[in-house]
Protein backbone atom coordinates (compact mmCIF):
# COMPACT_ATOMS: atom_id res chain seq x y z
CA UNK A 1 0.00 0.00 0.00
CA UNK A 2 1.43 3.40 -0.94
CA UNK A 3 0.35 6.56 0.80
CA UNK A 4 -0.47 9.22 -1.83
CA UNK A 5 0.92 12.15 0.12
CA UNK A 6 4.18 10.63 1.32
CA UNK A 7 5.07 7.71 -0.90
CA UNK A 8 5.47 5.60 2.26
CA UNK A 9 4.73 1.94 1.68
CA UNK A 10 3.15 -0.23 4.36
CA UNK A 11 3.25 -3.96 3.90
CA UNK A 12 0.65 -6.30 5.36
CA UNK A 13 0.67 -10.06 4.99
CA UNK A 14 -2.36 -12.25 5.20
CA UNK A 15 -1.58 -14.93 7.77
CA UNK A 16 -4.77 -16.94 7.34
CA UNK A 17 -8.47 -16.72 6.60
CA UNK A 18 -11.90 -17.15 8.15
CA UNK A 19 -14.12 -20.14 7.44
CA UNK A 20 -17.84 -20.08 8.28
CA UNK A 21 -21.17 -20.22 6.45
CA UNK A 22 -21.74 -16.45 6.49
CA UNK A 23 -21.89 -14.49 3.23
CA UNK A 24 -22.32 -10.73 2.74
CA UNK A 25 -25.93 -9.62 3.09
CA UNK A 26 -26.96 -12.30 5.59
CA UNK A 27 -28.69 -11.05 8.71
CA UNK A 28 -26.87 -12.76 11.59
CA UNK A 29 -26.26 -12.40 15.30
CA UNK A 30 -22.46 -12.38 15.22
CA UNK A 31 -22.06 -13.15 18.93
CA UNK A 32 -23.49 -16.65 18.36
CA UNK A 33 -21.58 -17.48 15.15
CA UNK A 34 -18.83 -20.09 15.35
CA UNK A 35 -16.01 -19.73 12.86
CA UNK A 36 -12.70 -21.31 12.12
CA UNK A 37 -9.59 -19.23 11.67
CA UNK A 38 -7.27 -21.21 9.42
CA UNK A 39 -3.70 -20.01 9.83
CA UNK A 40 -1.32 -20.55 6.91
CA UNK A 41 1.14 -23.37 7.69
CA UNK A 42 4.16 -21.05 7.68
CA UNK A 43 2.68 -19.18 10.69
CA UNK A 44 1.23 -22.20 12.57
CA UNK A 45 3.95 -22.49 15.21
CA UNK A 46 3.16 -18.88 16.19
CA UNK A 47 -0.07 -20.25 17.69
CA UNK A 48 1.73 -22.32 20.34
CA UNK A 49 0.30 -21.43 23.74
CA UNK A 50 -2.71 -19.48 22.42
CA UNK A 51 -5.07 -22.26 23.53
CA UNK A 52 -4.36 -21.29 27.16
CA UNK A 53 -6.36 -18.07 26.65
CA UNK A 54 -10.16 -17.92 26.81
CA UNK A 55 -10.35 -15.02 24.34
CA UNK A 56 -8.26 -13.61 21.52
CA UNK A 57 -8.28 -10.38 19.52
CA UNK A 58 -8.49 -10.91 15.76
CA UNK A 59 -7.46 -8.28 13.22
CA UNK A 60 -8.74 -8.86 9.70
CA UNK A 61 -9.01 -7.14 6.33
CA UNK A 62 -12.50 -6.03 5.30
CA UNK A 63 -11.94 -7.25 1.75
CA UNK A 64 -15.42 -7.10 0.24
CA UNK A 65 -15.83 -4.59 -2.61
CA UNK A 66 -17.24 -1.22 -1.71
CA UNK A 67 -19.44 0.84 -3.95
CA UNK A 68 -18.41 4.16 -2.46
CA UNK A 69 -15.67 5.97 -0.64
CA UNK A 70 -15.75 5.61 3.13
CA UNK A 71 -17.72 8.46 4.71
CA UNK A 72 -16.18 10.27 7.64
CA UNK A 73 -19.59 10.76 9.34
CA UNK A 74 -22.15 7.98 9.84
CA UNK A 75 -25.31 7.14 11.73
CA UNK A 76 -24.47 4.09 13.93
CA UNK A 77 -26.06 0.91 12.58
CA UNK A 78 -27.19 3.06 9.58
CA UNK A 79 -30.10 4.24 11.73
CA UNK A 80 -31.33 7.78 11.17
CA UNK A 81 -32.58 7.91 14.78
CA UNK A 82 -28.97 7.67 15.96
CA UNK A 83 -26.71 10.76 16.00
CA UNK A 84 -24.41 11.56 13.10
CA UNK A 85 -20.93 10.82 14.45
CA UNK A 86 -17.42 10.41 13.07
CA UNK A 87 -16.64 6.98 11.63
CA UNK A 88 -13.81 6.63 14.17
CA UNK A 89 -16.42 6.79 16.96
CA UNK A 90 -18.08 3.65 15.55
CA UNK A 91 -17.32 0.10 14.52
CA UNK A 92 -18.81 0.73 11.05
CA UNK A 93 -17.30 -1.65 8.47
CA UNK A 94 -16.81 1.00 5.75
CA UNK A 95 -13.66 2.82 6.84
CA UNK A 96 -10.73 4.71 5.30
CA UNK A 97 -8.53 1.69 6.10
CA UNK A 98 -10.67 -1.45 6.02
CA UNK A 99 -9.25 -3.15 9.10
CA UNK A 100 -11.60 -5.11 11.34
CA UNK A 101 -10.94 -5.93 14.99
CA UNK A 102 -12.97 -8.23 17.22
CA UNK A 103 -12.41 -9.91 20.56
CA UNK A 104 -13.70 -13.47 20.31
CA UNK A 105 -14.08 -16.49 22.56
CA UNK A 106 -11.47 -19.14 21.74
CA UNK A 107 -13.25 -22.50 21.83
CA UNK A 108 -10.32 -24.65 20.78
CA UNK A 109 -7.29 -25.25 18.61
CA UNK A 110 -6.48 -28.09 16.26
CA UNK A 111 -3.03 -27.54 14.77
CA UNK A 112 -3.27 -24.44 12.58
CA UNK A 113 -7.05 -24.04 13.04
CA UNK A 114 -8.69 -22.00 15.79
CA UNK A 115 -12.39 -22.47 16.59
CA UNK A 116 -13.87 -19.19 17.80
CA UNK A 117 -17.26 -17.69 18.66
CA UNK A 118 -18.29 -14.10 17.89
CA UNK A 119 -16.06 -13.22 14.94
CA UNK A 120 -17.93 -10.72 12.75
CA UNK A 121 -16.16 -11.64 9.52
CA UNK A 122 -17.45 -13.35 6.41
CA UNK A 123 -16.29 -16.64 4.98
CA UNK A 124 -12.92 -16.16 3.26
CA UNK A 125 -12.00 -12.91 5.05
CA UNK A 126 -8.20 -12.52 5.29
CA UNK A 127 -6.79 -12.58 8.83
CA UNK A 128 -3.95 -10.12 9.51
CA UNK A 129 -3.03 -10.87 13.12
CA UNK A 130 -4.09 -12.57 16.33
CA UNK A 131 -3.30 -11.34 19.83
CA UNK A 132 -4.29 -12.73 23.21
CA UNK A 133 -6.95 -10.83 25.12
CA UNK A 134 -5.23 -9.68 28.30
CA UNK A 135 -7.61 -9.08 31.18
CA UNK A 136 -5.15 -6.80 32.93
CA UNK A 137 -4.11 -4.86 29.85
CA UNK A 138 -7.21 -4.78 27.66
CA UNK A 139 -10.02 -4.29 30.19
CA UNK A 140 -10.06 -0.73 31.46
CA UNK A 141 -12.02 -0.10 34.67
CA UNK A 142 -14.07 3.06 34.48
CA UNK A 143 -14.25 3.09 30.67
CA UNK A 144 -17.37 4.79 29.33
CA UNK A 145 -19.42 4.79 26.13
CA UNK A 146 -21.81 7.38 24.66
CA UNK A 147 -25.53 7.35 25.45
CA UNK A 148 -26.46 6.32 21.89
CA UNK A 149 -24.40 3.12 22.24
CA UNK A 150 -25.97 2.34 25.61
CA UNK A 151 -29.37 2.75 23.93
CA UNK A 152 -28.41 0.33 21.12
CA UNK A 153 -27.22 -2.25 23.63
CA UNK A 154 -30.42 -1.92 25.69
CA UNK A 155 -32.51 -2.41 22.52
CA UNK A 156 -30.51 -5.50 21.58
CA UNK A 157 -30.94 -6.92 25.08
CA UNK A 158 -34.73 -6.56 24.90
CA UNK A 159 -35.11 -7.89 21.34
CA UNK A 160 -32.94 -10.79 21.55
Amino acid sequence: MTWPDSGEVLELRRMGHVENDIQPGQDVTWEAIESQIVIDPEFAEGLDGVEEFSHIVVLFWLDRPRDKQAPLKVHPEAREDMPLVGVFATRAPVRPNPIGLTTVELLGRDGNVLLVRGLDAYNGTPVLDIKPYLIRGDMKPGASVPKWLQRLWEEQDTTG
